[in-house]
């Protein structure tokens, strides 16, 4: 999903890309990673592979941990041979959940699920130090699958829906996200970020906007708390994983805008 967004809008400004699937670079394999970046010799390397089956973690551990730490390990290192600048996708799920605030850049990471502690995994890996490290959260798009086309799959299946009012986030569109990473890789500005589409809702919230831009009845939807889901999720997820965009307003850069209008952008063009 982010991947074809990330090509997108590379190649919309003109980059030559050479973007490669699993079958065309697998970050498990050092010594193929290594030799596939010395040989392409890119500027800069964006890396948007991850193991993103959260609850799949939890009896997955090793899998999780090889693709989201080690490969990300390796194509650091694989980076620094090649004088190749490095953009790493992280998640909010490195944060417990616990802050009542939005969680800003430099606090302190708890992951409370194997998802979370293996993409932490990736960060300390990468090293925001002498790379860039994009944490987002809640990512939907055109391409692969998100709730966004879950919420209209279910609406088409059932009359009531209900989703957890008690995981608050900010959902994230591919094709915003996209060309701020794009941004951020071009003027190579190391650090972590953290890049949303601003405006926090819990999924309640968000399930009822989709049903409302959808044209159809918000009041479908109610309410549930996250103990009362049947059956339970393997993963624990955090409550709160709002967040702060303050290195991107620190360093003058602009934010995303509020979520509501690109899901109406792909709300359309999934119902067209």
């Amino acid at each position: 999903m982010l991947g074809q967004a990330v090509v997108q809008a590379a190649a919309a400004r003109g980059h030559d890309v050479d973007a490669r699937g699993r079958d065309g670079l697998d970050l498990t394999d050092a010594d193929a990673v290594e030799r596939e970046i010395a040989a392409a010799r890119p500027e800069v390397v964006v890396n948007c592979a991850a193991w993103t089956d959260v609850d799949g973690a939890e009896t997955a551990e090793d899998a999780a941990f090889a693709i989201n730490a080690d490969g990300a390990g390796n194509l650091a290192r694989a980076c620094a041979d090649a004088g190749a600048f490095l953009v790493h996708v992280s998640t909010d799920y490195v944060f417990d959940g616990t802050k009542p605030e939005p969680y800003v850049e430099w606090d302190a990471p708890s992951p409370v699920s194997v998802y979370g502690r293996s993409k932490l995994g990736g960060e300390w890996e990468v090293d925001g130090g002498s790379a860039t490290i994009v944490r987002t959260s809640w990512v939907c798009g055109l391409h692969g699958s998100n709730m966004v086309k879950t919420i209209l799959r279910l609406a088409g299946e059932h009359e009531k829906l209900a989703f957890v009012d008690d995981q608050r986030g900010q959902p994230s569109f591919a094709d915003d996200l996209a060309p701020m990473i794009r941004r951020l890789a071009v003027e190579r500005r190391p650090g972590v970020f953290h890049v949303t589409n601003q405006g926090a809702v819990s999924w309640f919230e968000f399930a009822r906007a989709v049903l409302e831009v959808a044209g159809l009845d918000p009041g479908r939807v109610r309410p549930i708390a996250t103990a009362d889901l049947d059956p339970p999720r393997p993963a624990p997820r955090p409550a709160n994983s709002v967040l702060d965009n303050a290195a991107l307003r620190l360093g003058g850069l602009p934010l995303l805008p509020h979520y509501r209008e690109p899901l109406a952008r792909l709300v359309g063009h999934l119902r067209s």
